[in-house]
């Protein structure tokens, strides 16, 4: 009878089992998740500065299309 106890108990999950795997699991995924911030910070930041440059090369542009030249002379 002790056999067949040992097999049932031994299908059963304990919470401490679940309680290790979720921590093993949490584990992975802090992991995971401070890699993809890191990735994420970098693509912004190079995403920021390619649209700065963009802005600017289109304000130097505007700037030149729409400028008035002023000649003043002296009498």
């Amino acid at each position: 009878m002790t056999e067949s106890n040992n097999a049932l108990n031994a299908d059963y999950i304990t919470p401490a089992q679940i309680e290790a795997k979720f921590r093993e699991v949490q584990g992975q995924v802090d992991v995971v998740a401070g890699d993809s911030k890191k990735k994420a910070a970098v693509a912004g930041a190079v995403l920021t500065v390619i649209l700065l440059v963009v802005i600017f090369l289109m304000g130097k542009r505007s700037g030149k299309k729409k400028s008035t030249v002023l000649e003043i002379r002296r009498l």
